[in-house]
């Protein structure tokens, strides 16, 4: 499922058009990052957390050379799946 089809499914659920559906599931995920960028934690009850979590700068290495690299600091946003989810994920 993507963007579009989740926008379609709202549409239909909820008597809106494509685009108001559109415009609500754009603003939910624009909300979801620009939280993210603050480095705020997003609690959706009954869905699960997104969180922001650092990691250090590394060494690796270049697969085709097998020379080292560094690797840069980073942030990545993480999802911790809610137990409800997980429960109708596993029957």
């Amino acid at each position: 499922m993507n963007n579009s089809d989740l926008a379609d499914k709202r549409a239909a659920d909820n008597g809106l058009t494509k685009a108001e559906a559109r415009k609500q599931v754009d603003a939910v995920f624009a909300a979801i990052a620009d939280a993210a960028a603050n480095g705020e934690e997003v609690a959706l009850n009954g869905f699960g957390k997104f969180k922001v979590k650092a990691t250090p700068a590394r060494e690796g290495r270049k697969p085709s050379t097998g020379a080292a690299i560094q690797i840069a600091a980073a942030r990545k946003l993480t999802f911790a799946a809610a137990n409800a989810v997980k429960d109708k994920l596993n029957g």
